[in-house]
């Protein structure tokens, strides 16, 4: 007896655009329906949704996610040459999207197992056609799944017998049969293209549908339209000084909130560690440890009264970072405070020697994009501005804006954070926006002088300030730095720029896979 669903009596079958909220759903499909072949992380999905919304496409039945399709554009040299799934779609974030292409890549449709009698398949292929069309493109390529070779390889050799078996009628095929009622053709065999592909044995056929209303022949490049995503960001570069009680700490970040919400800015940052403040009221000077036991009871008091800011001034606020006890230890965590009351927190992956040493702060395992009303952002705390690999995965996630709460007692320290959150700048084409303390807390054990120089980071191209600083705080005062910075420009880089990093990286060579994804 079959399991899947019938089509239900006043149920609707609709598609639709995927959004970020989507992007737990749609991975539960996947797992449904990738049982043997492995499926994606979290921070894929949301990778892919946001670097090509228009191509994401999911069908909802009955308000439930039952099908979901995943495109990029690619030019034709690299759409149509060797390659692996991998390499392709950029470890699976869709990384490789280049609006300037001339092709659309699938890079996959799947539909829940329990739906498959609702012609979801042949709906989502008809919407990408669709959207090939809209966008003028020459057409969709991608590399089809061989599912039934691994059963007949006895009877056929290669799997370019295979694929002509199938062509000619002789066997069918699960998916390249209704591929190629499709109206695909296919054009030879991908070697070696998903390795966890057991059914089709690694390889793939490529498949190609061709435009008939698109120019085949070389057409001068689509200019990426100027459209402004315009976004106010302050940095506060905060004085450490000694308060009495709570209600004056909170009075004085108040300030800070009140002051760059009167510039309308969409995000406030404040620096790492920023509540060792409170210290500075307790009635005798505690050893590092008592330090720590004493500032994460402050925890539920915080959270409070930084969601609360956030609501009443209408404006998102990057925490700096906080003492937590997570499941019994202590972690160095920044919470993020958006404007429509939500709290999120991102925690230190790399604590310092330092931070080991005096007060047993232990790392997190992952990180992650927080999305909100600007875009999905990313939080790498000081050290962890060290440390390529955390901004290149917040990045392939879709963020565009990277924030770095920073506490340095010395130049050297600064200009450690200050020069790897520049490569970061660069070597992602984002924005990176640094908060430092300045001042000292003679009373504070660990925390006796501050070095700081907050700024906000840009990629260095024409677009963008010359010498890649939006701007600048001066050295050790305690003051706010405002900008604005266009989103929008980062596309015109990762596209069209002097350089293209992101473009440029060998996924034939190498890639970052994390063991905790």
């Amino acid at each position: 007896m079959s399991n899947e669903t019938k089509a239900k009596v006043g149920a609707r079958l609709t598609l639709r655009n995927a959004t970020l909220r989507d992007a737990k759903d749609i991975l539960a499909l996947v797992d449904r329906s990738y049982t043997d072949v492995g499926g994606y992380t979290l921070g894929m999905i949301q990778g892919q949704i946001s670097t090509f919304p228009e191509g994401k496409i999911i069908a909802e039945y009955d308000g439930v996610i039952v099908g979901y399709c995943a495109t990029f554009i690619i030019d034709e040299t690299t759409g149509f040459a060797p390659h692996s799934w991998l390499e392709i779609t950029g470890s699976g974030y869709g990384s490789r999207h280049d609006p300037d292409g001339d092709w659309l890549y699938g890079m996959d449709v799947c539909v829940d197992p329990a739906f498959r009698r609702l012609r979801i398949g042949q709906r989502l292929y008809d919407a990408r056609r669709r959207l090939c069309e809209h966008l003028e493109l020459k057409g969709i390529v991608f590399g089809g799944r061989l599912p039934g070779y691994a059963k007949r390889r006895k009877s056929f050799e290669t799997p370019h017998a295979y694929l002509e078996a199938i062509q000619a009628r002789k066997v069918h095929d699960q998916v390249a049969s209704f591929q190629l009622r499709s109206g695909f053709e296919p054009m030879g065999i991908f070697d070696n293209y998903l390795s966890s592909d057991k059914q089709s044995l690694g390889f793939a056929a490529k498949m190609v549908w061709r435009n008939p209303n698109a120019a085949q022949e070389p057409q001068p490049k689509r200019l990426l339209r100027a459209d402004s995503e315009a976004v106010r960001i302050a940095t506060v570069q905060l004085q450490m000084r000694a308060v009495k009680s709570y209600e004056e700490f909170a009075s004085n970040i108040e300030y800070f909130v009140d002051v760059t919400a009167d510039y309308r800015a969409d995000f406030v940052v404040f620096p790492e560690l920023f509540t060792l403040q409170l210290l500075s009221m307790m009635d005798r000077k505690l050893n590092p440890e008592e330090s720590i036991e004493a500032l994460t009871a402050f925890t539920p008091q915080i959270i409070e009264t930084f969601q609360k800011l956030a609501i009443s001034y209408n404006i998102n606020i990057i925490g700096g970072s906080h003492p937590t006890r997570v499941d019994g230890d202590i972690h160095n965590v920044a919470y993020v405070f958006l404007r429509d009351g939500s709290v999120h927190s991102q925690e230190k992956i790399h604590p310092t020697p330092n931070e080991r040493y005096w007060w047993n702060i232990k790392g997190g395992d992952s990180i992650e994009t927080i999305d909100t009303d600007c875009g999905p952002i990313g939080v790498m705390i000081c050290y962890d501005s060290e440390f390529p690999e955390v901004a290149r995965r917040l990045v392939d996630q879709g963020a565009r804006l990277l924030f770095v709460p920073f506490c340095t007692d010395s130049r050297q320290g600064y200009l450690r954070v200050r020069y790897c959150s520049q490569a970061r700048a660069i070597e992602n084409q984002c924005f990176v926006v640094m908060s430092g303390n300045v001042g000292n807390l003679p009373g504070v054990e660990n925390m006796d002088i501050q070095y700081a120089q907050s700024c906000i980071l840009t990629p260095c191209d024409f677009p963008f300030a010359r010498d890649g600083i939006a701007a600048e705080a001066s050295e050790n005062v305690e003051t706010v730095t405002v900008a604005d910075v266009n989103l929008a420009d980062l596309n015109w880089a990762r596209a069209q720029g002097s350089v293209r990093n992101l473009r440029d990286r060998r996924f034939d060579l190498y890639r970052i896979e994390w063991l905790n994804p």
